[in-house]
């Protein structure tokens, strides 16, 4: 990882302190797995896609596809439920402000 906070030019929070100021939380979608989604999860947090592919389900049906290294805001959409379709583990990181 170079000094700062990218592996090859993309955003990743694996293994990087933080300033005492921030916090990390990871969230890992097993293959074949969802996550329902709750808005106040994701409040005030950048969420990065460290590994695997992450699938966005709407509250209209539609579906959108993000790949590792993709760094989404989740807070305040209109989402159903967060997939992982694929064969790898899907690991998210979440950076937010400490309450």
């Amino acid at each position: 990882m170079d000094d700062d906070g990218t592996s090859g030019g993309r955003l990743s929070f694996l293994n990087r302190s933080l300033p005492p100021s921030f916090e990390v939380r990871f969230v890992a979608l097993e293959p074949g797995h969802e996550h329902p989604y709750d808005e106040e999860e994701w409040r005030g947090a950048l969420v990065v896609v460290e590994r695997g592919e992450l699938e966005l389900e709407c509250v209209r049906g539609g579906t959108r596809c993000f790949a590792s290294g993709s760094v989404l805001w989740l807070f305040g959409l209109p989402l159903r439920t967060l997939h992982n379709r694929g064969r790898e583990q899907t690991l998210l990181s979440a950076v937010s402000r400490r309450r």
